[in-house]
């Protein structure tokens, strides 16, 4: 496997990792920009806003990637990566009205620039209209796998609502949230592509296998970047996780490490929601954590590898394998 190397720009990285699919990734982007169109004028600006953000598109990539891994070579992948898009940014969107968000990807939220009811309403109806081309796509398998991830979606944000200010919270009730909230969403994406490729059932758990290892290894990275990134490159302010009283892996990990007193503090700003961040970091920082989070990462890596060892080797199934190693190294 080629090595993705840290010191590469992480722009020209992703431009080479996703260049086999260039064409078809310009596509996604034309079918989202036609399937916004509304003559309500407010439904329009908010939903062109928030796609026109920017934004990995690591949902609609992943899904071609593995579409033409397993050797596909319709368009009909184009429109399934902007369908999925679409539904993404709509619990995003969701997501921002529930945490009390401010800023995504370097910009104010919906939420905080036209209020929540505009917000969840527009959330409203991209996710509807995700739905409209999951029907119009036309494959029961294609609905089911989307559908399910939409469900567990749900469930993932009412568990994290429910977690939320706990600091007993602990490494299972932790994958128990990611897992629905993050990697359901890559491994609808997955299955998705293997329904329309028509791969065998074997190849079909193969990918989903990797799609959630990678959308596990994914938001453990995110997690990390709370502490270590810089706010205006991740697109959001340090600390948004301890300030709505997420317990993520790093804080779970210095929390099983720290002192009774630096327990307390933990404990405390979970709770109340407004500790001292730097505080906070600094004793996640120097517990370890963060390390015992990338070995972690890495465990999901090489589960992501393992099973894509099972489709055969093409420059799709290589970019796929260099997103594993993209997802930990990234710092934004």
């Amino acid at each position: 496997m080629t090595q993705t190397s840290p010191a590469e720009d992480p722009k020209a990285l992703v431009r080479r990792l996703l260049a086999p699919i260039a064409l078809d990734m310009k596509a996604v982007d034309d079918v989202i920009r036609n399937e916004l169109a509304s003559d309500v004028s407010r439904m329009h600006e908010i939903s062109d806003y928030i796609t026109s953000a920017g934004g990995k598109r690591m949902r609609p990539a992943l899904l071609i990637l593995i579409c033409r891994a397993l050797g596909y070579k319709g368009d009909l992948c184009c429109y399934l990566g902007a369908t999925i898009e679409l539904l993404h940014t709509a619990t995003l969107m969701h997501d921002d009205v529930v945490d009390e968000s401010a800023m995504r990807r370097g910009r104010p939220t919906a939420n905080a620039r036209w209020g929540n009811g505009a917000a969840v309403l527009v959330g409203d109806f991209l996710y509807t209209r995700s739905f409209q081309m999951m029907v119009r796509a036309g494959n029961l398998r294609v609905m089911e796998a989307l559908s399910n991830a939409a469900n567990r979606l749900a469930e993932g944000e009412v568990i994290q609502m429910v977690n939320a200010h706990d600091p007993s919270v602990d490494e299972t009730r932790y994958f128990k949230v990611i897992e629905r909230k993050t990697a359901c969403l890559f491994e609808a994406g997955a299955r998705m592509a293997a329904a329309i490729a028509e791969c065998s059932p074997e190849a079909e758990e193969a990918v989903a296998e990797y799609a959630l290892a990678l959308g596990n290894a994914f938001q453990i990275a995110d997690d990390i970047l709370d502490y270590t990134g810089v706010a205006k490159d991740i697109g959001k302010n340090l600390g948004a996780d301890l300030r709505e009283g997420k317990m993520t892996l790093p804080l779970i990990y210095a929390r099983a490490a720290a002192t009774p007193e630096e327990q307390a503090l933990i404990d405390e700003a979970v709770r109340k929601g407004d500790g001292d961040f730097d505080k906070i970091s600094s004793i996640v920082i120097r517990s370890g954590a963060l390390d015992r989070c990338k070995t972690r990462a890495e465990q999901e890596l090489e589960r992501g590898r393992k099973a894509l060892s099972q489709i055969p080797p093409s420059i799709f199934n290589s970019s796929l394998l260099e997103l594993l190693s993209f997802t930990v190294r990234r710092d934004r």
